[in-house]
């Protein structure tokens, strides 16, 4: 649905700066992602470390001319055709607008929220229902106080019921999304500990989850949960409630039997009376309890017992995460075969473009139909060619019927396929080579197949990477300091392990300011991926420096005799004022000139033009040990001294910086110009005083086999290990050469399968290692965690007296990396 500007400019009560009245479809609030500038409209939001007015004038130049704005700067005098509307808070402009769109819409809506599970009760609901319904709902969490406003704006005029989530993470946060989503049909899943720190108990926060059913007309959830059904008591909205129970039969959906078996679960209810049963494959709680809070909606929207038994065994796993992985044939892969629908394909390209690299790969797009939009297809397929054509697809293949009936509409490299077998057998011809593909596909085509055939094969151990905590992480540091603080973020020793290329672009798309990795070939790989933004090399080496100078990395320069090869080798280029950075030992006595040869160093700097001084920095030695304080404040101390007598001598501003990731967290008085954000980047907090960060890493394998050992029998190499009971011996797929530390064996280390720590049995060997799974349900093909979010690195760095630095970056090169976003 589409607005003109001078619409737009009273709803929000603007004061409107208007030279054409343009029409508005597409709501814009990150410059990143730009697909339809001329109907777009552009917000401009303030948060304490960033400011969307900073990138009017790029997005001008991409052709957007439509802002909203808090002030309007001298320099978009030069934008002579935008059109600004100004207001006091773009957010709340933003919010006031996606209210306007949903009160011309009387549907059903159903809001989600709770602690935990909203995004899979959306997804099993838009499941169970789209055979029914036209609908729109959030594309994966969009639960925020923006994703919310950009979610609702996808109603029009086809849509027959919505589904949206709505997450606050801090006190009258709800009150803003309620008008906006205006629900009639509430869900609360759950409420529990997750984003308690800003509420003073759970009760508070169960009254403000609470606020978003103020209006609806039935409100679903667990009523054996007395702080909830309390909380609707004290609301007066307990009339309103379609409360399910394992408990109570007076309850309107009353659970009377769970049943597990082997890989389902089978539900017996009554439904006002009416005694009926479902089963779904899964056989875990949260997804029962998820599934009951589907089934009553289902059940309060009439759809029929019978219809909903074929349905609920049908349901599918949610895959919520997006993944790239290495491909076949110098092909990257970004796997998003989850569902398709108009929203995801825009978030997933846009994805895809933001990943591409600087070295010619082709970008491929493999698309399925898209189901259920109740759009006409030669309108819907229309669309999508425009929307493709934005992205700059260089070959589409298309599956499915639709696709290849419309397939005129597509203006570049396409082959068309009627299914996803039919693409299976042509797959030799396809050639894929140096192409970054986004598989992209709605459920009933499989294209899991598709990637199977694609993946660059590799053992079943990998180490899967969340970009989404990196992101996360990186922001929550930010917290810690002024807005004008810049940080630098390690990516050396291949990211910790972790890989340094997606990182970098991650990093970089959230506007980082410098990346630093330990020598220059590490930057030109970097580079190569198309890595713009500053490097700097930590320990730079004369063989080093053709990289250094080809890719403008800027080297950290420790000694007077590195100095004067970078002053020679810069001036023997013609170069002149190339930016170093120097450190300083203020204790630690590793790298560093001394500051007693301050007046040396100065001396020898301005005897010169070929470098020029960017930073000085120095390092803390136990920033992360409050016993060490003392020592601390010396070093602080002393820098502080060095760096004030070298800005003194020089007239262009020097950065300062000192603090490293325990620093930040402990000594942010002190945070100068700029930071450097190493460990706790991964979801390590150096100083174990952060409780906010997520893990990044986690690496996993597979049960290979399970064998029935009897007491007796000795394990492995050398027969370290003999069992004192008939037991299961689970063998997995990782060794030493993959970055298992051998001390682990013998019960030193344990591994997490299937909820349970299971002690190793044995030497570690070269590629497999045994695990004692006598207590467990294992079985042959489980998945095996080492170290993730169920067991952290930081216990098995306890395990073996050493530091989760170590674990991280010994993870071998022949375990493959999984990035996924959630």
């Amino acid at each position: 649905m589409r607005y003109s500007i001078k619409e737009i400019s009273e709803i929000i009560s603007a004061s409107p700066f208007i030279k054409k009245d343009d029409k508005i479809s597409i709501l814009l609030t990150d410059s990143r992602t730009v697909s339809f500038p001329e109907e777009s409209l552009f917000f401009a939001f303030r948060s304490k470390k960033n400011d969307g007015h900073n990138y009017i004038p790029e997005l001008y130049q991409m052709k957007v001319r439509n802002f909203v704005v808090e002030q309007i700067r001298p320099e978009y005098s030069e934008l002579k055709d935008a059109n600004f509307l100004l207001v006091n808070n773009t957010l709340h402009a933003f919010q006031k607008l996606a209210t306007f769109h949903r009160q011309r819409f009387s549907i059903p809506v159903i809001g989600i929220t709770g602690s935990n599970g909203k995004t899979m009760v959306k997804e099993f609901l838009y499941q169970l229902l789209h055979e029914d319904y036209i609908i729109t709902r959030s594309p994966r969490s969009y639960n925020s106080q923006i994703g919310v406003p950009l979610s609702v704006w996808q109603l029009n005029e086809n849509t027959q019921l919505g589904i949206f989530e709505a997450g606050i993470s801090k006190m009258d946060e709800m009150s803003y999304l309620q008008p906006i989503i205006a629900p009639t049909i509430g869900v609360l899943t759950n409420i529990r500990e997750a984003h308690q720190e800003n509420f003073a108990s759970l009760q508070i926060k169960s009254m403000e989850k609470i606020a978003l059913f103020s209006n609806c007309d039935v409100i679903i959830y667990d009523g054996d949960n007395a702080l909830i059904s309390n909380c609707l008591e004290l609301n007066c909205l307990s009339i309103k409630a379609l409360a399910w129970s394992k408990k109570d039969q007076e309850k309107p959906l009353f659970i009377s039997k769970i049943l597990k078996k082997k890989n389902s679960t089978k539900i017996q209810f009554v439904y006002f009376s009416l005694e009926s049963e479902i089963e779904i494959p899964f056989i875990d709680d949260a997804s029962i309890e998820n599934a009951i809070h589907c089934l009553a909606v289902s059940l309060y929207l009439g759809t029929s017992p019978k219809v909903l038994q074929k349905r609920f065994e049908q349901l599918e796993p949610i895959e919520m995460r997006l993944e790239v992985v290495q491909g076949i044939n110098d092909c990257i892969l970004i796997n998003d075969s989850y569902n398709s629908d108009i929203q995801s394909l825009e978030i997933a390209l846009n994805f895809q473009t933001r990943r591409m690299p600087e070295k010619g790969m082709k970008k491929t797009l493999i698309l399925s139909d898209i189901l259920q939009t109740g759009i006409l297809p030669n309108f819907l397929y229309k669309r999508i060619a425009d929307l493709i054509g934005r992205y700059e697809i260089q070959r589409i293949i298309g599956i499915g019927k639709d696709l290849k009936d419309n397939r005129e509409q597509f203006h570049t490299e396409t082959i068309f396929f009627e299914s996803t077998e039919e693409f299976i057998r042509n797959f030799p011809s396809l050639h894929f080579e140096n192409e970054i593909v986004l598989i992209k596909g709605s459920r009933k085509y499989g294209f899991e197949q598709i990637v199977e055939r694609l993946v660059k094969k590799a053992h079943q151990t990998k180490l899967e990477v969340n970009l989404s905590a990196i992101v996360h992480n990186f922001n929550h540091y930010k917290e810690y300091l002024h807005k004008e603080t810049k940080v630098i973020c390690m990516v050396k020793a291949f990211g910790y392990g972790a890989g340094s290329y997606e990182l970098a672009r991650t990093l970089q798309d959230q506007h980082c300011d410098y990346l630093a990795v330990a020598v220059a070939d590490e930057g030109d790989e970097l580079r190569k991926e198309g890595i713009s933004i500053p490097i700097i090399v930590m320990n730079p080496e004369p063989d080093g420096f053709n990289e250094l100078f080809r890719n403008k990395l800027e080297p950290e320069v420790y000694s007077f005799r590195l100095l004067e090869d970078l002053i020679n080798e810069a001036a023997r280029r013609g170069i002149t004022n190339y930016p170093i950075h120097i450190k300083v030992d203020t204790g630690m006595h590793r790298l560093g000139f001394s500051p007693d040869d301050t007046d040396k160093l100065i001396d020898r700097l301005k005897k010169q033009t070929s470098v020029l001084v960017r930073s000085v920095f120095s390092h803390l030695a136990t920033a992360d040990m409050p016993e060490e304080d003392g020592f601390t404040q010396m070093q602080l101390d002393a820098f502080i001294r060095f760096s004030e007598k070298i800005q003194k001598a020089f007239n262009h501003k020097i950065l300062k910086h000192i603090l490293n990731s325990a620093g930040i967290e402990r000594f942010s008085q002190y945070q100068m110009d700029m930071v450097r954000l190493g460990i706790g980047l991964y979801g390590i907090s150096a100083s174990g005083e952060d409780k906010a960060l997520q893990p990044v890493s986690s690496l996993k394998t597979v049960i290979l086999q399970i064998r029935d050992v009897p007491a007796g029998d000795t394990i492995g190499y050398s027969r370290k290990t003999t069992l004192t009971r008939d037991s299961r011996i689970a063998v997995l797929p990782i060794g030493y050469a993959d970055g298992i530390n051998r001390h682990l064996g013998n019960g030193i280390g344990k591994i997490w399968i299937n909820g349970e720590l299971c002690p190793t049995v044995g030497n570690i060997c070269m590629d497999v290692c045994m695990v004692d799974v006598t207590d467990t349900k294992a079985e042959e093909g489980d998945t095996a965690i080492i170290f993730g979010k169920e067991y952290p690195v930081e216990a098995i760095a306890e395990s073996l007296q050493t530091i989760p630095y170590e674990i991280l970056t010994s993870i071998s090169l022949r375990v493959k990396r999984v990035y996924y976003m959630e």
